[in-house]
């Protein structure tokens, strides 16, 4: 029995010292734990989250969650998808090393060779694709396949940032949408990729060698591969919805500015894991939505009067009604109330940050997503206000000195220092490199757990007791015995 992996119950659990003894760690459903070997009647000796202690039974399982991981990053999207089958599916990145610093701390420093099922940039934002640079460069990260909108800005092309445009039916679409390896290697060259940061970090990503594939999605692709309908889980791809300009011809369509034409056909997800789904988006707005809900109910947007709107809702709940979603575009006004009332979710998540001209998440948005959203307590989580101060850097600019210090000190000693004074630098080093892990490890990332039927979402506690070791905030979602129905149990 020693050294068995096993898994916190449902919905969280606390180390004792010693059966029935003082607390001295929290941990989260599916938190992985080592069973010791130690018993005791019902009690289990165990450790987890770097402390060692004592479980009762009914704190402990075998099977593992579905987790996503919504990081906070600052301004900008990045969230992490971990399957219980062990896959890790990265969806965005943010702009700087948020994301980087977060998987680095998670999977072991990267230390070993390890290997990601797929990187999901949903469009050519750096607040979205940003952080990838770092996770392309790392020499012991390997990507299956990393996905994209098809959308490829480049320099200098005086038929557009993205290439040729067509028009069709009297309105303008880009056409040159780059959907496979072969067409993205071919398309980056330098006079293509000029001082444009997207393009050349995919250069650069493709001549790593440690990228399986680029493939473009699209809601004709209709599932990512492994995740197809009949699976345990299934991701469906619901946007960018392409049109057929004729013969296999496939474009999509402009929606005026640049800004808005890339934002607007982000790749959209929604997730399936048995009774419960997720919708995952990038950062579409008002007119994008107007597009996705015609595609999928036949129904022009907006709709003409009370009657027609309430058939395009109910028509439209059948693709993108989900029990949660992640908000799009961090907050925006940009958004369609009717696009909202289609989502009807039960929970939804915004991913935003404070260095920002936009005072994201916007106040009206916050009101109107707890306006059409379902049940008594519909909840909104950020990871702007999730975040713990305790834990932030709050002078960066010391520690990188600190640290820039501590790395020039490790670098002389190690010519012709003795072990002692090695081993010393090398601690200082370790230390001040931990406080940077540890900031963006709990900096105020939102956890979501499922197993398919009951769900949490949990955020760290920014002050927590000291006495009764409590360090989540969590919200329990069950499944109503008489309906069937998942309901918020809220303690109020």
């Amino acid at each position: 029995m020693a050294n068995q992996i096993k898994y916190c119950a449902f919905p969280d659990a606390i180390i004792l010292d010693k059966p029935e003894g003082k607390p001295v760690q929290h941990l989260l459903w599916g938190d992985w734990l080592r069973l010791k070997g130690g018993k005791q009647g019902d009690w289990f000796e165990v450790d987890a989250r770097g402390e060692d202690g004592w479980l009762h039974k009914e704190s402990i399982q075998d099977n593992r969650l579905l987790e996503i991981v919504f990081v906070d990053i600052g301004q900008g999207d990045g969230c992490i998808v971990s399957t219980p089958e062990d896959k890790h599916i990265v969806i965005d990145a943010c702009e700087g090393d948020n994301m980087f610093r977060f998987l680095r701390w998670r999977f072991g420093k990267f230390s070993k060779k390890f290997k990601f099922e797929s990187f999901i940039i949903s469009h050519p934002d750096v607040d979205h694709y940003g952080g990838f640079v770092e996770l392309f460069e790392e020499p012991n990260i390997e990507i299956g396949v990393v996905y994209h909108s098809g959308i490829i800005e480049r320099t200098n092309d005086v038929r557009g940032p993205f290439g040729r445009t067509q028009k069709f039916n009297r309105k303008s679409y880009l056409a040159e949408i780059i959907r496979d390896k072969s067409s993205l290697d071919s398309l980056l060259t330098k006079k293509a990729i000029g001082v444009k940061k997207y393009p050349k970090m995919l250069r650069n990503a493709l001549d790593s060698g440690r990228v399986g594939n680029f493939v473009a999605l699209d809601s004709d692709t209709g599932y990512l591969p492994g995740y197809e309908a009949q699976k345990d889980i299934t991701i469906e791809i619901l946007g960018p919805v392409p049109t057929n300009l004729g013969g296999e011809k496939k474009g999509l369509k402009t929606f005026g500015s640049a800004g808005k034409t890339k934002n607007g056909h982000s790749v959209i997800l929604k997730l399936t894991y048995h009774n419960v789904s997720i919708l995952l988006g990038g950062d579409l707005n008002i007119p994008a939505e107007y597009h996705l809900l015609t595609h999928y109910t036949g129904i022009n947007v907006p709709p003409k009067d009370a009657d027609e709107e309430e058939l395009l809702v109910t028509k439209a709940r059948r693709t993108f009604q989900v029990d949660f979603a992640k908000a799009c575009h961090h907050g925006s006004a940009d958004f369609s109330e009717i696009f909202l009332k289609a989502v009807n979710a039960r929970a939804t998540v915004i991913s935003s940050g404070d260095d920002e001209a936009h005072a994201h998440p916007r106040a009206d948005t916050l009101g109107t997503l707890g306006k059409h959203a379902r049940g008594r307590r519909p909840l909104i989580f950020s990871t702007e206000l999730a975040r713990s101060a305790k834990e932030t850097i709050k002078r960066p600019e010391i520690l990188r000195s600190q640290l820039r210090e501590a790395a020039k000190k490790l670098h002389d000693v190690q010519n012709g220092s003795n072990e002692e004074n090695i081993k010393k630098a090398e601690k200082k080093y370790e230390e001040l490199l931990s406080k940077v892990e540890r900031s963006i490890a709990v900096y105020g990332a939102i956890n979501m757990r499922t197993d398919g039927n009951q769900v949490i979402f949990a955020q760290k506690i920014e002050a927590p007791s000291d006495e009764k070791k409590k360090k989540w905030d969590i919200y329990k979602f069950l499944r109503n015995a008489r309906t069937g129905e998942l309901e918020y149990d809220s303690i109020h």
